[in-house]
């Protein structure tokens, strides 16, 4: 400690335990600290110990009851020098006899220092160095030490600056602040002296150097920190027009409404700003050590009039907390530190054209203890105003990005249908593998592991393989648009599906070694922006084609082949193709000679090539026509000559 105080805690339950303090003097012979025993009080020499007890923790103040002041004459109970305190203190908390804990305190204390004497009112003056040089010596770096080569250096000794008497600075840097330049007629210092010199020199003194200035930079720039704050996004007297898909939501105090998401790493990122009509949902790790409070439920949030509304938070209580909590450490037999904290986070914001109306926000708290792992949880969900019970309507017209691509079984009684791909788990085998829906505009990538064994006939594993990739489709129609209705048929696009390839390859009954597996389902989704609605692009999807890709299936053998099961990996991958929304013209013979055309004309290239002799034309008016044309003929003689100088036979004509 280095202060008349100090604060520290004492961890589990204090009833019964007797806390004490001691002066602890090192031996002089080992220099090791005395053995300490449970009798001690709370007062030991110009030490008191303080013990405010709680629950399960018990804070515990050790402070100095002495004056820090410097002794002054004929005082006593001062410091006699600046380093007024060095002692090693011990604090004990026994219960009984029998020592719990124990805290080692280093004590090294100076005294209060303070200026008492008459303060002169004479400023330093700086003068300003754009005039006079305000650094006699520029090599002098190092306050109170002696710098290497710097023989203007006042702090070096004459033993210090003979190591280094033939090697110092020079110039400038070398505190010659004043050299006589090369434009001074008295200098003669250049090596080459041109042949107009000293009719063109300078006659000046010494004060009126270049060198003045030569580390002056002028005005001085703040450093400028980044930070989330943004300007509005209006000009003064112009009124906010609105958010629009993808950009950020602003509070009242012009900064970004934040929520912990995702980056591209796979890390959760706590200050990542809420795009409007974008949703999520992401989990986060974290545990009582590095547990963060997010941004507060008070702020008011921009509407997108300029107007502000506050969130509608609600707070429930986790009762089942193995969905959240993975214990990490096994704490037993010791007092566990616990915090209530955020568990999960759900957003719901109610919009309706451009602006927001409603913010309501649910926040599920719990108790978190040390040793423990949090799964948080935040979700952002955008609903219309027109929806109702919490559902959407679907009244956007087209997709937007993120939102699950909806898909139909028309042919049966129920129209509802799924386009999933896998969500591994676990060891990542298909048996425990779940489904998630395919995202709009997200190309993804995804698969499981099929544990196969070594006798497996191949005709079975094919049809079983399929099996599980045709799982994943469960639909013969998919949505052009996001408000598709299942009366209409018009609003699907049929699935085109290419069956996977049927091997007719006898193995020969060699085992553990199957061709043609079909273990690659591939989803090909064109889509086109057919519009926008009020600033948002709307996507509609044109069509959908399912394919598959085979792979040779060999069976692994490991140490021994004593295992008769080999793993085949399966795999599901989704892409999407952008494509124009009307195909474009066919190149016929009259857009071809319109196309040649238009290389010729002037108004449709920066490359004008009638232009080319502009000056022999009548629309230059630049000089008069007779001139120019003049210039233009004697150019062109120039030219032919040129020409005909450069040709072979022209120089055998003036040989002979």
């Amino acid at each position: 400690m280095s202060g008349p105080r100090v604060n520290s805690f004492f961890l589990g339950n204090s009833s019964g335990v007797n806390f004490s303090i001691i002066v602890s003097p090192r031996d002089a012979e080992t220099g090791k600290l005395q053995l300490a025993n449970c009798s001690g009080s709370k007062r030991a020499g110009d030490w008191n110990l303080d013990v405010t007890p709680g629950v399960n923790t018990s804070k515990v103040t050790v402070s100095l009851s002495r004056t820090l002041e410097l002794c002054s004459p004929n005082a006593s109970e001062c410091c006699p020098s600046p380093l007024c305190m060095l002692e090693t203190l011990q604090v004990l908390a026994c219960r009984g006899s029998v020592m719990l804990a124990q805290l080692l305190i280093q004590a090294e204390i100076f005294a209060n220092s303070s200026f008492t004497g008459n303060v002169s009112e004479n400023a330093t003056i700086i003068p300003n160095q754009a005039f006079k040089p305000l650094g006699s010596c520029p090599c002098n770096l190092t306050a109170g030490a002696c710098d290497v080569r710097c023989c203007c250096d006042l702090e070096c000794t004459p033993d210090l600056q003979q190591l280094f008497s033939g090697r110092c600075f020079t110039g400038v840097f070398g505190g010659d602040v004043n050299p006589p330049y090369d434009q001074l007629c008295s200098s003669q210092a250049m090596e080459y002296t041109p042949e107009w010199f000293p009719f063109l020199c300078v006659q000046s003194s010494l004060d009126n150097t270049p060198f003045l200035g030569y580390f002056y930079h002028g005005s001085t720039s703040t450093p400028k920190v980044p930070s989330f704050k943004i300007p509005l996004q209006t000009s003064p007297g112009k009124p906010f027009t609105g958010y629009r898909e993808g950009d950020p939501i602003i509070t009242e105090e012009d900064e970004y409404f934040t929520v912990p998401q995702q980056s591209m790493a796979g890390q959760c990122v706590g200050n990542a700003p809420v795009a409007y009509l974008h949703n999520f949902h992401v989990k986060c790790l974290s545990n009582l050590e590095s547990y963060k409070e997010g941004l507060p439920h008070d702020v008011r949030i921009n509407t997108g009039t300029a107007d502000f509304i506050q969130q509608n938070v609600v707070y429930r209580t986790i009762t089942d907390r193995s969905k959240f909590i993975t214990e990490s450490e096994n704490l037993l037999g010791a007092e566990v530190l616990c915090q209530n904290v955020t568990f999960a986070e759900h957003y719901k914001f109610i919009w309706k054209d451009k602006n927001i109306e409603q913010v309501n926000v649910t926040v599920f708290l719990g108790s978190l203890c040390d040793g423990e792992i949090l799964t948080q949880r935040f979700t952002v969900e955008f609903l219309s105003s027109n929806s109702t019970n919490g559902e959407e309507l679907f009244e956007n017209p087209g997709y937007q990005v993120g939102k699950p691509v909806r898909a139909a079984n028309l042919n049966a009684s129920d129209p509802l249908g799924s386009l999933n791909i896998w969500q591994p788990a676990g060891r990542g085998l298909c048996a425990s593998a779940t489904y998630r829906p395919v995202l709009f505009g997200v190309d993804s990538y995804s698969g499981c592991i099929l544990e196969v064994d070594i006798n497996e006939d191949c005709s079975l594993l094919r049809g079983n393989v399929t099996e599980k990739l045709k799982a994943l489709i469960q639909a013969t129609h998919v949505g052009k648009r996001d408000n598709c209705s299942y009366s209409d048929g018009n609003d699907w696009v049929e699935i085109i599906r290419l069956d996977p390839f049927t091997s007719n390859v006898s193995t020969g009954g060699l085992k553990g070694f199957c061709p043609d597996i079909p273990a690659n389902l591939n989803i090909h989704i064109i889509f086109a922006k057919v519009g926008a609605v009020q600033g948002i692009p709307q996507q509609q999807i044109l069509a959908v084609q399912i394919s598959y890709s085979t792979v040779l299936w060999q069976f692994q053998c490991g140490l021994g082949c004593k295992n008769t099961l080999s793993f085949l990996p399966i795999t599901a991958s989704v892409q999407f193709t952008e494509v124009p929304a009307q195909p474009p013209l066919p190149v016929t013979r009259q857009v071809w000679y319109q196309k040649i055309y238009a290389e010729f004309d002037c108004n449709q290239n920066e490359v004008c090539w009638p232009q080319l002799l502009y000056p022999l034309t009548r629309f230059y008016t630049g000089e008069p026509y007779s001139q120019s044309l003049a210039k233009g003929l004697f150019l062109a003689f120039l030219v032919l000559l040129a020409a005909i100088m450069s040709n072979p036979w022209s120089s055998k004509l003036w040989n002979r």
